[in-house]
């Protein structure tokens, strides 16, 4: 596993799964992704640390959450689409559609392959014309 030379303060989430080392893990790619993705927009000012921590916590106490934090990255991602559509970089439509682009692309992709958009059966029949 690499490291970051300049650990991010989001590394100290409450709540974010770790190693015996205390080091963050992650069960999937995605959470991963979703976890990098949410600290390369703080650290480029979309949003500050206290928004992330209220937006976070809302989602993570959510009366239909998880009561042993399985769906700990289910509440991460759904906290940082309400940001962005909060902070007006994406509408909750927008991030509806890419969301089901995604689901599709999941589905089309053999085992095994890297998920790419291009992959959604919608998506690239509507770009190729």
């Amino acid at each position: 596993m690499s490291q970051c030379e300049t650990p991010s303060i989001l590394t100290q989430s409450e709540g974010l799964p770790r190693s015996l080392e205390g080091d963050p893990v992650f069960a999937e790619p995605w959470q991963a992704q979703a976890f990098a993705m949410t600290v390369h927009l703080h650290e480029k000012g979309l949003f500050t640390w206290p928004e992330w921590a209220k937006c976070l916590s809302r989602e993570v106490h959510r009366p239909d959450r998880s009561s042993d934090g399985r769906d700990y990255f289910d509440a991460w991602v759904a906290a940082l689409c309400h940001l962005l559509a909060d902070k007006g970089v994406a509408t909750p439509e927008t991030l509806l559609a890419l969301q089901r682009s995604w689901q599709r692309a999941a589905e089309a992709t053999p085992h095994g392959m890297s998920i790419d958009l291009a992959n959604d059966p919608i998506r690239g029949s509507t770009s190729a014309s």
